[in-house]
């Protein structure tokens, strides 16, 4: 190594040890360089602004129709990585953020809810100038689509996927029979607060992926993402956000839904049961089509990827 690369590698180094001793160092500079990357147009990962100030970092890959991903509680935007890289390398434009609470976004202590969630994104395609856009929400992240085109209408979007989706509701009520006791989500914050690391091992490694089935192989690698994501979310935005996804009542908001809607469902969905969400969705959505995956759970994206990469893809080229 020449003697000017050893110094030029030193003072990179120096500045980097800087920038991570001074309290807020790294994130100054993680979102100095999002912002510089934002500003420059480039496709990489970078931060946009909510409207409280909060940082949503985001991925922006390839060029094209504008497909944008919102994902589940409580994940972050990498599970959606093999969805992306397909439809980014197909000739669409993948775009995805990190919620606020998770990932790698901020971690405010307020504004854990479908309004924040729906408002945030709304920022993310409106400072992306994002138009004809294809919506795709799983779990959590149907929601918070639903909550985004209720409050802010279809006028940037083309086509909306729902996948194992929470709405309409997912609590039971005198107007929601066949919900889920609200006791059932107060045992997720109880396990949260508990332990939250077991809790996020427990998860994966049973329901969501439908490991607790006779004959299942759990994959060891879907478990450990699974965790890793959760575990960079903030406890208490992700805490909040059981209330977010279980309580808000979405009927209104996917009422108002005007654009070719695909909703995938798997008929052995542990977390969020077909009949009160993806067969009850179908109903409200005007003109919306229902796919029912036989015997898949929660997980599907992952579990069944091939066949739903593959209907997605459809869907979106249609």
């Amino acid at each position: 190594m020449s003697r000017r690369n050893l110094l030029l590698g030193s003072a990179a180094a120096a500045s980097a040890l800087v920038a991570t001793s001074i309290p807020g160092g790294a994130e100054a500079a993680q979102a100095a360089k999002g912002a510089s990357a934002s500003a420059a147009g480039k496709p990489h990962g970078s931060y946009i602004t909510a409207r409280d100030g909060t940082q949503l970092y985001y991925k922006d890959w390839g060029s094209g129709r504008p497909v944008v991903f919102s994902h589940g509680w409580p994940l972050h935007s990498d599970s959606w990585e093999s969805q992306m890289l397909l439809v980014a390398s197909s000739g669409f434009r993948a775009v995805a953020h990190d919620r606020r609470g998770h990932g790698r976004s901020s971690q405010p202590w307020e504004g854990n809810d479908m309004d924040h969630y729906a408002d945030d994104l709304a920022t993310v395609i409106e400072t992306l100038d994002l138009r004809d856009a294809i919506l795709v929400g799983f779990s959590t992240g149907g929601g918070e689509v639903a909550r985004y085109l209720g409050r802010h209408g279809t006028r940037r979007v083309s086509k909306v996927v729902l996948v194992s989706a929470v709405p309409p509701v997912m609590v039971k009520t005198p107007a929601n029979p066949n919900g889920l006791p609200v006791e059932v989500f107060d045992g997720l914050r109880a396990a949260q607060l508990a332990n939250r690391s077991q809790f996020y091992r427990d998860v994966p490694s049973g329901p969501f992926y439908g490991y607790n089935r006779p004959g299942a192989k759990p994959s060891q690698g879907l478990i450990d993402a699974w965790w890793a994501q959760g575990m960079q979310g903030g406890h208490k935005n992700t805490l909040d956000s059981i209330k977010a996804f279980s309580e808000t009542d979405f009927t209104e908001d996917l009422k108002k839904i005007d654009k070719p809607t695909l909703i995938i469902h798997g008929d052995d969905d542990q977390i969020v049961p077909i009949d009160a969400a993806g067969r009850a969705s179908a109903k409200l959505i005007k003109g919306s089509k229902l796919i029912v995956y036989p015997g898949a759970p929660h997980g599907l994206t992952d579990t069944h990827k091939e066949k739903f990469n593959a209907d997605l893809l459809a869907f979106i080229r249609s």
